[in-house]
């Protein structure tokens, strides 16, 4: 599984001085607690529990589960038996156990730059439970789903805690999907209660989040389902004598006019968050739950287009996202820590919220976007908060690239210790220009591999521990064994390539699809009885370290070969023309399928027939000749969510000159698509 000792040879490894104060220091280390936490998962994670405060111990097996869908129903349960509850964890069991209640948990930066706000755990705490009496009044109880539909803000982690003080289920929507995404979660999860805010800015752009959410509540009532209470928090259009924040409260002042702004009322629905929180207590038992009572509902796409419900449960997802964040970020108490993240995904819980909180860590929390009002804003984050464990994604980074190193050297970056990068594999040029301009060379770039379903890391490096190999995820996170099938689900030994799989659970792995088993049987399940089938490709290299290939379904069988489109696009973007990629499959009558590429230029350059032949031949020389692109499209700009992932389903459609989108609701850019029409190959398929 893992290798006997890393390789020496072409990979980098971590400077001494990080070595020195790293919770794990060498490979030797990691390859023997990894050996314990397969071997003795009760022995390895019973170490981590004792840090937590357990109301009641669990009885029988730590960690039981039946992945064999042959051998009966899937399940997986952890701590069976013991009760506790997360809020009361990250919050008072820090300020009283670990003594850190004046500790800052978060700096809030807003979209504007001056616009910020300190809260400490004992800060955070007090507002969780006014919120959790809030939701009380409001007769939320344990077991009851609430929908949250917020901007980037504290009261966003407050909402979220609050639900799960009393032991509801929070189902936290991104606040870039539209109305009919918002309608959909909330029929789908059984919502009763909705929680929004008037507005925000996303860089110069207003939004009118009361509006969108009105518009989804009419559309759950058109479908005959009434969501009684809408709680709305004043971000925006805060009144003339609130412009200072009150005592206590977590917003900061309204720096800036809002014109445009909208924020309907409907009395019979919506109650204000300010005044209730003036009326709630201060203080809040927390109920103590289950291990294996849900935590949070999150949805994510799903191959049918109809978004899954994926559901995590308390025990086993505190303790695995306290340990991914305290070991592969190697957090001690003197980190400055950002994710970039929108606590609307899954990076959001587990590494803005809950991660970082377990482990009493204080993280910056930011509204706004990387580009606004200068190409420099992230860097100046880093230095106004002297960051040193920075997470962001592989679209960001390239999105940086563009403007060259000058942005970044404008600042000094000095207190960057580690870089990491998720949402998707990271091209190994994208990983060069973080790892040498962003870090200086110094800072070990942790390239994490993880899903909504996962919970948590599950392939990825540990920065002073593992040698890396710009691009690779390298190696599984404890607990996590995985596996590379082929086509007929026979295990694949030593450097080999085909579907990621994994054997057996770890504590934070989802436990099902709310309210629909059976999908969550047949998504992750059947297609190879005894695995968790993750959708990936993946490749081993001689190593031993895992490379992520990219979707099943953005693989490409070009002429019996199995080629991933990841890897076309990392070629195509390793010409200095070019500043990012997508590539997708069209059908070709001889080969199966061919490869359609769209390439966005760099600023100032013009897209000829002579870089079109460049770039052919840069593919064939890096892949080989089977993978020269068929097609390749000039693209100023590509089709993506909200969220920056490209809209791949979106593309494949152009490339065979399909314009039945379909739900294109998440879509940041409309206007991208008939641009992309007009430069269409004539040729394609």
């Amino acid at each position: 599984m893992i290798p006997d000792k890393a390789p020496k040879k072409d990979v980098l490894h971590a400077a001494e001085d990080l070595k020195k104060e790293a919770h794990i220091s060498s490979f030797e280390t990691f390859k023997e607690l990894y050996e314990k936490s397969v071997e003795s998962p009760e022995e390895f994670w019973g170490d981590v529990a004792k840090d937590f405060f357990w109301k009641t111990k669990h009885t029988g097996q730590f960690l039981d589960y039946n992945f064999d869908v042959t051998k009966g129903k899937i399940f997986v349960k952890c701590m069976e038996g013991a009760t506790t509850n997360i809020c009361y964890n990250i919050l008072d069991h820090n300020i009283h156990e670990r003594q850190l209640g004046d500790r800052v948990a978060f700096y809030w930066e807003g979209n504007e730059p001056g616009d910020e706000k300190t809260v400490t755990y004992r800060e955070l705490l007090e507002q969780v439970c006014k919120f959790a009496n809030v939701l009380k009044s409001q007769g939320v109880k344990k077991g009851d789903r609430v929908s949250i539909y917020m901007p980037m803000v504290i009261e966003l982690v407050v909402a979220m805690l609050a639900c799960a003080r009393i032991g509801a289920v929070h189902s936290i929507v991104f606040a870039g999907f539209s109305a009919e995404s918002l309608c959909e979660r909330i029929i789908d999860s059984q919502c009763s209660l909705l929680i929004t805010a008037d507005g925000f800015y996303r860089g110069d752009k207003l939004i009118s989040l009361k509006v969108i959410a009105d518009e989804a509540l009419q559309k759950c009532r058109d479908k005959s389902v009434l969501v009684e209470c809408c709680i709305m928090l004043k971000h925006l259009s805060k009144e003339e004598e609130e412009v200072s924040p009150s005592p206590g409260s977590l917003s900061p002042p309204a720096k800036r006019s809002c014109p445009g702004l909208q924020v309907p009322w409907n009395p019979e629905v919506d109650l204000c968050w300010h005044t209730l929180m003036e009326e709630a207590s201060n203080e809040c038992e927390p109920v103590w739950c289950e291990s294996e009572d849900p935590l949070f509902i999150l949805y994510t796409s799903g191959s049918t287009g109809k978004p899954k419900g994926v559901l995590h449960t308390v025990s086993g997802y505190m303790l695995y996202t306290a340990a991914t964040f305290k070991l592969v970020f190697d957090y001690h108490p003197d980190d400055i820590y950002w994710c970039t993240a929108d606590i609307g995904w899954i990076t959001g819980h587990s590494y803005i919220t809950y991660g970082p909180l377990a482990n009493g860590a204080s993280s910056v929390l930011f509204e706004g976007l990387p580009t606004y009002p200068d190409v420099s804003r992230m860097w100046q984050i880093v230095d106004k908060y002297q960051v040193s464990k920075f997470y962001t994604a592989p679209t960001a980074i390239r999105l940086l690239m563009k403007y060259g190193t000058e942005p970044v050297h404008k600042c000094k970056r000095t207190s960057l210790k580690i870089l990491g990068t998720v949402g998707e594999p990271i091209n190994p040029e994208a990983w060069q220009w973080f790892y040498s301009v962003v870090g200086d060379k110094r800072c070990p770039v942790v390239d994490t591999f993880w899903q909504t379903e996962t919970g948590g890391h599950v392939l990825t490096p540990l920065p002073a521990a593992t040698p890396l190999k710009p691009g690779s995820a390298t190696f599984p996170f404890f607990g996590v064994v995985p596996a590379i099938l082929n086509e007929s689900g026979e295990e694949l030994e030593g450097p080999s390539e085909g579907y990621l799989v994994f054997k057996q659970p770890w504590p934070g792995v989802m436990r099902t699809v709310y309210g629909n088993h059976e999908r969550f049987e047949a998504t992750y399940f059947k297609k190879f009885p005894g695995y968790y089938v993750t959708g990936d490709g993946c490749r081993r290299d001689k190593d031993g370290y895992y490379w992520i290939t990219g979707r099943i379904d953005d693989m490409l069988n070009v002429s019996g070969h199995l080629l991933s489109t990841a890897e076309v696009e990392s070629a195509l973007v390793e010409h200095q023309a070019v500043a990012e990629a997508a590539v997708v499959g069209t059908p070709h009558p001889v080969k199966g399928e061919s490869l359609y590429c769209f390439v966005t230029l760099a600023d100032g350059i013009s897209y000829t027939a002579a870089l079109e032949a460049e770039l052919r031949q840069q593919v064939r020389e890096r892949i080989g000749a089977i993978a020269t692109p068929d097609y390749i499209q000039n693209a100023p700009g590509l089709p993506k969510t909200r969220s920056g992932k490209i809209m791949r389903r979106v593309l494949r459609k152009i490339a065979s000159n399909q314009r039945d989108m379909g739900d294109v609701s998440t879509l940041a850019d409309s206007t991208v698509l008939e641009q992309l029409f007009e430069n269409r190959c004539g040729t394609a398929m």
